[in-house]
């Protein structure tokens, strides 16, 4: 009784726990039967809800695909628009399907009804309905890249019937033009690398909520582009209209939310002062690979969140119309990071960084600055700065002294040395520099050629300087330099040594003043020259004072045959080597075939006639026609008489009995049996 009891109890308490459990056991197999009711096609591979039919030279779309797939593979095969069956069109869990690189040449139909996002590039379509896209009402993004898609065959409003379109892709179509009729919601859309000419100023009307569009690699001139066709595009962040052949950027920018705009590689040879006005949001500009010369003064003065500025590989002139971006360049904020301003004309300041130039470098006709008087320069040094002439009186040093042309004074008396004109008298390095005139300059640098390897600068200031940053570079033909290195020295320093350099070259070296914040003053104190490296020197010439420029240039007649000579002859030695070589080995290999040669080697045997000499030392062979006698085993013929006598001929001929046998032969007849002579026939 008491069992029972125990037993009817512990059901009870089973019962109850396994009543919560039971809702989550229903809904997992409820689960697991939808996901094994999901059917795979045979010619395919699924996994959870993925469909992979890719690269399987398919023709048609697999039949059998079941709900619960998300995401079908089906690019890479052969498939056209025949492939579509319409029951692919009701699979209603399908939201991803991937087709590029098939056989279409229309927009299909019969797609997934609910897809989102849809990859068609690397087909051949070339015409798209209205029909085919209405049947996609969840479309988000769809890729038509890299197709055969023209203006005439699309057809009018076809891509609003996607009325959930976010993000259009067209790039590298045949577009003669900006297709009409496209959807309001549209974010994106890429019209790049199209034969696009014209955009019509109703282009872009009604898609006021675009927020990227790229045109690059266009047709596009000024012409083309209707003024404010881009002024609607209100939400606009990125814009950019590169590889086009426009020469002045677009009027009436949109400039509420702007952020990156790019016209690089254009032809773009002026930009009015009115372009980026309104664009106070502008992040990121790019106007590289243009034929811009100067730049209106003014035109970035509206870009106050400009953080990038790319101008690379324009025809930028540097003469005084570059002197407000001098100054706009040095007064920038470290936030802000531009590229690309370096002078390319005229020659004497070709490949210049524009921010270190100075008014000393610059031509200003206009100028009502005095000219300091010409002096004679090296031939390999052209003028960047005009020097005063040496005095014979003055020290002998490799020193150099510049200053700003603006500030010396027209007497050529009162300039410190720049060459001395006579040979030095001693070695002494003169490291005292004469006292400057606050008047007359700012900053004085002067320069001592110690080898072929180094250079010691020195400068003095007339004002208070925190530190000094020294650039120095290696100068080409157009003078324009290589890598630009620098260092930074404190402000009490007056000289830096500069190693490593390389022999008979010319550098130009540049001495900045910077203020407490490493910036640029705000005066043009910056002194640029050029020096000129010792030439490598051998046997007693390494005693000699240092050369000045005139001899540092000028090049010694007598090195290039030197070198020459001793290449030719260096070349001339191992041809003869190479011969006697040749030769020696030629004749030993003579020597060793004429010791071991053996006559027609090879030969039928029944084709010679064969003899023996005295005591069988050599062995004698002859032809039917003619003979030559060799000896085979290196042995020295015994003197004597010998006659060679024919024993038979192969194809008739005289016989044995013509000739009379001598009185030191043996006779052998044709079987190699010693005979008497009277028996022995042919």
């Amino acid at each position: 009784m008491e069992l029972h009891q125990s037993g009817h109890v512990w059901n009870k308490d089973w019962v109850s726990f396994l009543r919560p459990w039971i809702p989550i056991l229903l809904g997992l197999h409820m689960q697991f039967s939808r996901a094994s009711g999901s059917s795979c096609p045979e010619e395919c591979r699924c996994d959870r809800t993925f469909v992979y039919c890719n690269e399987r030279s398919l023709t048609s779309v697999p039949l059998g695909i079941g709900e619960g797939y998300k995401t079908l593979y089906l690019h890479n095969n052969q498939i056209n628009n025949a492939g579509f069956p319409l029951e692919f069109h009701h699979v209603a869990s399908v939201e991803n399907v991937y087709l590029y690189g098939n056989q279409l040449d229309e927009f299909p139909i019969n797609l997934p009804k609910n897809v989102r996002v849809l990859h068609l590039q690397e087909n051949n379509i070339q015409t798209i309905s209205r029909t085919a896209l209405a049947q996609l009402l969840w479309l988000e993004e769809l890729h038509l890249d890299d197709n055969s898609i023209s203006t005439v065959g699309v057809e009018e409003g076809a891509f609003r019937e996607a009325i959930s379109l976010k993000m259009l892709f067209l790039t590298k179509n045949h577009l003669s033009s900006v297709p009409i009729g496209l959807p309001e919601d549209l974010k994106e859309l890429r019209l790049d690398e199209n034969r696009i000419a014209v955009i019509a100023e109703e282009a872009f009307r009604n898609v006021t909520r675009l927020e990227r569009l790229l045109l690059d690699g266009n047709l596009l001139t000024d012409e083309g582009v209707a003024p404010g066709t881009f002024q609607d595009l209100v939400m606009l962040r990125e814009l950019s209209l590169a590889r086009n052949s426009l020469t002045y950027p677009p009027p009436l920018l949109p400039g509420d939310v702007l952020v990156k705009l790019n016209f690089q590689d254009n032809q773009m040879n002026e930009i009015p002062v009115t372009s980026f006005e309104g664009l106070r949001r502008l992040e990121r500009l790019d106007i590289s690979n243009n034929q811009l010369q100067s730049l209106t003064q003014g035109v970035f003065d509206g870009l106050v969140s400009l953080r990038q500025l790319t101008v690379r590989n324009n025809l930028w002139l540097c003469d005084c119309s570059i002197n407000w971006v001098i100054l706009w360049l040095k007064s920038l904020p470290t936030s802000l990071n531009v590229r690309g301003f370096m002078c390319q004309k005229p020659e004497r300041v070709r490949g210049m960084v524009i921010r270190e130039l100075n008014t000393e470098l610059i031509q200003c006709p206009d100028s009502t600055t005095t000219a300091p008087p010409p002096i004679n320069l090296p031939p390999t040094s052209p003028g960047l700065t005009s020097r005063s002439p040496p005095s014979s009186t003055d020290s002998p040093s490799d020193m150099h002294s510049l200053s700003p042309p603006s500030k010396l004074p027209s007497s050529p008396t009162h300039h410190p040395p720049l060459f001395s004109s006579s040979p030095p008298r001693d070695r002494e390095q003169r490291t005292n520099l004469p006292p400057l005139d606050p008047e007359r300059e700012n900053l004085q640098i002067k320069f001592t050629i110690l080898n072929g390897s180094a250079i010691h600068v020195s400068w003095v200031a007339s004002f208070p300087v925190t530190a000094y940053k020294v650039t120095w570079a290696k100068m080409g033909p157009s003078l324009s330099g290589d890598t630009v290195r620098d260092r930074m020295v404190g402000g009490e320093h007056r000289g830096i040594r500069l190693a490593n350099l390389e022999p008979k070259s010319t550098y130009r070296i540049c001495v900045i003043p910077l203020d407490a914040f490493n910036n640029y003053r705000p005066k043009d104190d910056t002194v640029c020259s050029e020096a000129v490296t010792k030439p490598v020197s051998y046997g007693p010439d390494n005693n000699k004072g240092p050369l000045w420029p005139e001899q540092a240039t000028q090049q010694d007649p007598s090195s290039p045959f030197l070198l020459a000579g001793l290449i030719g002859g260096a070349v001339i030695v191992v041809l003869v080597l190479l011969l006697s070589i040749f030769c020696w080995h030629m004749h030993k290999k003579d020597r060793s075939s004429s010791t071991n040669w053996k006559y027609n080697k090879g030969r039928r045997k029944d084709d010679y006639g064969e003899a023996g000499t005295k005591k069988d030392n050599s062995i004698l062979e002859m032809t039917e026609t003619s003979f030559q006698i060799v000896s085979l085993n290196n042995e020295q013929l015994l003197k004597g008489d010998y006659r060679i006598q024919p024993m038979y001929t192969p194809n008739g001929g005289i016989g044995f009995r013509d000739f009379p046998v001598g009185n030191n032969s043996t006779v052998y007849c044709k079987n190699n049996v010693q005979a008497d002579t009277d028996f022995c026939r042919a």
